[in-house]
């Protein structure tokens, strides 16, 4: 596959964010309070590395593989009381972060479907934003579940 220059530009900014997500899910996997969030902030970084390893693989020319469809979002109990506690605070405060960063990863992938020229970069593009759009949604679901979202 020939990249253009606003593809590999494209590329680069893309990679730049899922290092940052990566960077993230993983400081936060270590700080959060609610052993159900460290588990869903794990596994989210580990399909960010996924996300990763696939745009680099489109720069050195080649149309990898889609990764498998992902999983079912989890189903969360409360795991906060509904008064407001330190812990909880600091747990919101991550998901807040993180669901502002999916929604801004979301739309730069958006913006990938529309410039890329060949239609199997586009079709994984297309793929991964919706996985990132299910990151987020998994993120709300926990927080509407511990009253974290208004």
């Amino acid at each position: 596959m020939q990249l253009t220059q606003k593809e590999v530009s494209l590329l680069k900014d893309m990679r730049n964010q899922e290092k940052l997500c990566i960077d993230k899910y993983s400081k936060y996997a270590a700080e959060a309070h609610d052993p159900q969030l460290r588990q869903l902030f794990d596994s989210i970084a580990g399909t960010e590395r996924a996300h990763l390893d696939m745009l680099n693989q489109i720069e050195a020319g080649q149309t990898p593989r889609p990764s498998p469809a992902t999983d079912p979002a989890p189903a969360f109990q409360a795991f906060y009381p509904t008064s407001q506690t330190p812990e909880k605070q600091a747990d919101s405060y991550l998901c807040a972060d993180l669901l502002s960063t999916e929604k801004h990863v979301s739309a730069l992938y958006n913006t990938c479907v529309f410039e890329f020229t060949d239609e199997n970069a586009r079709n994984l593009l297309n793929g991964i934003q919706k996985q990132e759009q299910g990151h987020g949604k998994a993120i709300y679901d926990y927080m509407s579940a511990n009253g974290m979202y208004s």
